[in-house]
């Protein structure tokens, strides 16, 4: 008598099972990925430190004569009138930046780029930058701001740039994520979802470094066990999640499995990596990094470990830019604590090779308004005086990965409020990211809900003045 055909016994019969299937289509959807990577590639992986909160960019990259000239007036109209602002309630006035030394601007290197005697040091790698002076955004609120800058969408649900990438490239190195992500200070606005996955595989999300304790949640062994127990509890839930995934396709459990062994292989790789007391002093000096410490100096150091071990994607984000009020003794503060770090990660991959194929990228949400926020009614700047939330125009830059050394693209008018010369919206920005790595933006897709999604949705054009 023959056995009845059970529905588990048609799947495994069927092209291996619905295991087999899933596993098929994953390897399909990384094929087409890897077919979206046609363009000559500039850089190799991406540095992309990302200052939550938004800097002032017109107290540190965009001096304006004529905002000082008039620093006190009433702002014109056209600023206030019908404007989306997020906390100025009546017009206010403009806002110059302090007339002092350590706030003037200094023409740096050849290029002549300008740049706030906050920002010493990184006055001094100034040939290595590439402004863009005209980038605009559509949100001027924290979350769906950065949520639109980094996901390219303003609500929750779409894959961050970093996955995206990973999705594309994957990493070049089998024991280490293709996508890492360093924190420095409180969570963001948009939370872990401006470095999730979407709708893409989860194994493409970021995954978060710590840089003091555990470098990952749970990655070392509980006490009482040892590698030879790890690898025998990894082995047995995977053959579960084997049978599991035979039974009913679900491409998650696939991501599971390889995610189980990445982490145990993650094990002997990352306390390596994160043992910043192996680099010399000199090296430390120079990033004011000390081992053991949650820091940005420390990030930034972890950073170039990472992209040198062949991480295809580093994201840092350093919190406390959001400066409402107390905006110009804020402001020194956090300058002093980036400054360093920035402008050894640069010098530093340069003098090993690195910086050419990789791409730093330097960017906030949106930038911060000329006028002033909190004056206590007397058009002088004082502790309360700070700037809102800004999205018609302002400052980012880059370096390395195939931009311009030493280059301006783009102009704000000359109040700094709007877009005066070569508008740059988010989704060139982020196409011009993809580009730069060889990734044809429009080609970068993945299907979810009946239709394919990108990166970029239906805009985006490549900045071509900005490729070397």
């Amino acid at each position: 008598m023959t056995s009845p055909l059970t529905r588990r016994l048609l799947f495994q019969r069927s092209a291996f099972g619905l295991g087999g299937a899933a596993l098929t289509r994953l390897l399909q959807q990384q094929t087409a990925a890897a077919e979206s990577l046609h363009l000559p590639a500039r850089a190799k992986r991406v540095i992309y430190i990302h200052m939550v909160g938004a800097p002032s960019h017109l107290d540190l990259f965009d001096p304006k004569p004529e905002l000082q000239k008039r620093s006190g007036q009433l702002c014109p109209d056209a600023f206030f009138k019908g404007k989306q602002l997020a906390f100025i309630r009546k017009q206010p006035n403009l806002q110059g930046t302090p007339e002092t030394d350590e706030f003037a601007f200094t023409r740096c290197g050849q290029s002549g780029a300008t740049i706030s005697n906050l920002l010493p040091h990184l006055q001094g790698v100034a040939d290595e930058l590439c402004f863009i002076k005209s980038l605009h955004t559509e949100q001027f609120n924290h979350a769906p701001a950065q949520l639109f800058q980094l996901t390219g969408f303003n609500r929750f649900g779409r894959p961050s740039i970093g996955s995206w990438v990973n999705y594309g490239l994957g990493s070049e190195n089998e024991n280490l994520p293709g996508f890492v992500v360093l924190v420095t200070g409180n969570i963001l606005g948009a939370g872990n979802s401006a470095w999730g996955s979407g709708f893409l595989p989860t194994r493409h999300q970021g995954v978060e470094f710590r840089s003091k304790g555990d470098p990952v949640l749970f990655l070392s062994d509980p006490p009482g066990f040892d590698r030879a127990d790890r690898r025998s509890g990894i082995d047995a839930v995977n053959r579960l999640n084997h049978f599991r995934l035979d039974d009913v396709g679900d491409p998650e459990i696939a991501t599971r499995i390889s995610q189980y062994e990445m982490a145990y292989r993650m094990q002997a790789s990352v306390p390596e990596l994160m043992d910043t007391a192996s680099e010399p002093e000199s090296v430390r000096a120079l990033y004011g990094a000390k081992p053991g410490e949650e820091s940005f100096a420390n990030n930034c150091l972890l950073a170039r470990r990472l992209v040198e071990r062949g991480v295809r994607f580093v994201q840092l984000f350093d919190q406390g830019w959001d400066h409402h009020s107390n905006l110009f003794a804020s402001l020194k503060g956090k300058a002093r604590q980036v400054d360093r770090p920035i402008a050894a990660l640069i010098g530093d991959l340069k003098a090993r090779g690195l910086l050419d194929e990789t791409l730093v990228v330097w960017a906030a949400e949106f930038g911060r308004t000329p006028m002033a926020q909190n004056t206590s009614g007397t058009g002088e700047a004082n502790a309360l005086t700070g700037r809102d939330h800004h999205k018609e125009a302002y400052t980012v830059w880059m370096a390395g990965g195939g931009v311009k050394r030493g280059f301006t693209y783009g102009a704000s008018d000359d109040l700094g409020y709007a877009v005066a010369e070569n508008p740059v919206p988010m989704h060139d920005f982020n196409a011009t990211i993809l580009h730069l790595l060889g990734i044809d933006h429009e080609r970068l897709t993945f299907r979810y809900q009946g239709r394919r999604f990108r990166l970029t949705d239906v805009h985006g054009n490549v900045i071509r003045p900005l490729l070397a």
